[in-house]
Parts: C-alpha cells; structure tokens; sequence
C-alpha cells in the first residue's frame, strides 16, 4: 500500500476521533535507511546481484484517557526495497484499543504480543505471523487481528485470543535473495479449511511467576502459521512452490529460571497437524558476569540445544543443533550492545553464523550493523539453497 493511503488512513481516524484526541495523545516512530551486500554473486540467474536498499517507517500514536482505563494505539508499517518487490509491505504492526477494568483488561484491533524465553529459537510464539522477509531470524512479525483478554488473579494471569483473520507468511520474491532455488508463489497459497484465511483461530494461555520460575502454558487451535511447500506451477509453466496452510492444535511451555547471574531457559511444543504430528524444543541456559573486569560491562554466555522429533525429515533449521553465542552489554549513554553465536547441526556440521551490534548516536539516531554467516552447508540442509546468500547489513534509524 502506498504512502497516500497511509495518510488516508490517518486521515480518517482523525476525522472519526476528531483532532483534539489525536493531539492529546503521544507520536514518536523512527524511519531506518538499510543496506544489505551479499558476500557472493547470487545462486540464480533471476536474483538480483550487488548491494540492496530499503526504507522503513514505523510512527507511532498512543493515546489513554480515564486513568489509562481506556488506550487507543495505531502503528503503521511501510517498507520500500530496491531489489525484491515481495519486500515491500504496508502493514498495521497495531490498531487496537484497550479497555482496563479491575483485574479484566480487554484489547480489540490489530496487535502484536510476544511469547518466547529461548535466545535463539522462539518455538512458542506462534499466535503472529512471521514478517520472514524483514530478516531471516524470523523475529519480525505481522500485525494480527485479535481480540485479546486478560484475567489477573492471585493463581496467574489468564489469556484468551480470538484471531478471525488469518495473516499469511512473506517470503522472498523471485529476484530476491535468501531463498530456494524454487520461487514461493504467494499469490495462490493453500489452505486446508473452507474458509481459507478468514478462518477464526483461539489461543488460550495461562502464565504465572512461581519463586524463582516464570510459567507460561499455552493452547493453540487454527491455521498453522508454518506453511507446507507443494510443488505447483505458474502462469508461465515454471515449477514453484505454493505455500499450504493447515489447521492444527498445539500446546506449547515456556520455562524460565532466575538465580543470580543465571537463566536457565526452555521452550517446548507438541503439535497435531493433518500430515504429521511431532514434539520440538529448545533449551540452555544463559550466565551474566557484571561488571567485568571491573568496568561497566556485563558480558553473558549463551548456550542452548535444539531438537526435533521429526529428525532429518524436520522442514526446519532446527531439527538437532547446538547454539553457543555471547552477548556484551556496555552499560552506557550510547546503549550499545552486541549479540554473537553461531548455531552447527550435529548430524551435518553446517555452521550458521550471526552476529548483531547496535549503538546510539546522539539522541536520535541508532546505528545497527548485522553479519549473517553460511559456512559448510550440507546438501540435505534447508539452508541449501542459502549457501551463497551470506551478507552484512547496515542500518541507520532517526527516531522521534
């Protein structure tokens, strides 16, 4: 969607809220110039070749009235790439309001909320769809329409969700990189229920902090937000990949301990599917050492380990690895930190590599610099037809 409906949209809030709720409330967001240069030439004749550019602007507007019993929130989302057309996105990352009654708080709109204890694998969060073209990490999600209710109590806080509209996975374009050697034809997606993406998914999830333990229990009913790829063809007799969206029923645990400088971590999740059903999970642990050597440095380890029970059948990256990665805290004005690790598949011995460093400049501005490493990819791994998609990105964001 383009900037002018963008301000459309504005537009129209303005006028159904009137301009004196809007300018009662709060507008902050921040705008990013990013580039991306692959470390080699591309795999397929089609993707483009050479460093690409993207524009990203995110603004924010918040407003709360009545004590902050009632808030209203809008996000949007646009994104302009040089490259991959598939990149470009207008999306509502938020456009909810939220009602705040005793121990009852009810958000209806457009929202994100964020589920997950591992570093390097959120196995439980699974109620938004996954933006997988803003990154590989697959930590950028979608906005999701919802109806969200939350019940404190002395036993732990309750959630329900109500999803009526199905989001359905980005993937990269044809010209675009960080992808197989088969193209994702997203405008022909299938789905295994009749009602396609307007089929109403519920998630159900009870959390509690229990002495040293953070809980989280979770039930999922709907669309499997990890598609299956079938074989198909386009429009020019071309063999593709389309994405088939089953329904499916999952419970899922996350588990935190907190002692000191220690976080022992664990998520786990067994999934029933039309095709399969199989168990996951990850798990590890994280230890902080402050102050090191003196200084204001805080500098963790980081190690966790990945299984899957669908073996090397497992469409995931993630199937049996280990994660052993470092994480450097600055403790200073210029908030800077940087996250390191690398993750080896045990029955291939591919290595993938990441590294991420961000620093504030000034007031306003935040640089980030991030390294995505492919080093002795097997045939039989899923990041195959990556192995020549190694990259470095810069990014620079003015924030307001």
């Amino acid at each position: 969607m383009s900037i002018k409906a963008l301000q459309y949209i504005l537009s129209s809030i303005a006028i159904a809220t009137g301009y004196s709720f809007l300018s009662a409330g709060e507008w902050s967001g921040y705008v990013t110039a990013e580039t991306r240069l692959f470390e080699h030439s591309p795999l397929l004749q089609e993707q483009e070749d050479g460093a690409s550019a993207a524009i990203i602007l995110e603004p924010e507007f918040y407003t709360e009235w009545e004590d902050g019993d009632r808030a209203f929130e809008i996000t949007p989302y646009v994104r302009l790439d040089s490259h991959d057309s598939e990149r470009d996105l207008f999306d509502l990352r938020e456009m909810s309001y939220l009602i705040v009654s005793g121990d009852w708080e009810i958000r209806f709109g457009v929202s994100k909320v964020f589920f997950w204890v591992a570093e390097s694998q959120h196995l439980v969060d699974t109620v938004n769809q996954t933006d997988l073209v803003a990154s590989p990490d697959g930590e950028d999600k979608l906005g999701q329409p919802m109806v969200h209710v939350v019940r404190v109590t002395p036993l732990g806080d309750f959630e329900l969700f109500l999803l009526p509209r199905f989001r359905e996975r980005t993937f990269p374009g044809r010209e675009g990189r960080l992808r197989s050697s088969l193209w994702v034809d997203t405008d022909r997606p299938l789905y295994e229920s009749a009602a396609e993406e307007s089929h109403v998914d519920g998630a159900l999830r009870w959390f509690n902090i229990v002495g040293d333990f953070d809980i989280g229990l979770h039930y999922f009913r709907g669309t499997n937000r990890e598609p299956l790829m079938v074989f198909g063809m386009d429009g020019n007799g071309n063999q593709v990949l389309r994405p088939f969206y089953e329904q499916m029923d999952q419970v899922r645990l996350d588990l935190q301990y907190t002692k000191e400088g220690w976080l022992l971590k664990l998520e786990g999740i067994a999934r029933e599917t039309t095709s399969t059903e199989f168990s996951a999970m990850v798990g590890g642990f994280e230890y902080t050492f402050y102050g090191l050597g003196g200084t204001a440095i805080d500098a963790g380890l980081l190690a966790e380990g990945h299984f899957d029970s669908r073996g090397s059948n497992a469409p995931t990256l993630f199937n049996k690895d280990l994660f052993i990665g470092t994480r450097l805290t600055w403790n200073a004005d210029a908030d800077t930190a940087l996250v390191a690790g690398g993750f080896v598949d045990l029955d291939s011995e591919s290595v993938f590599a990441r590294v991420e460093f961000e620093r504030r400049v000034g007031s306003s501005y935040k640089l980030e610099f991030e390294v995505q490493k492919l080093t002795n990819i097997a045939p039989r791994d899923p990041l195959f037809g990556l192995r020549r998609d190694s990259y470095a990105q810069l990014s620079l964001s003015r924030y307001w």
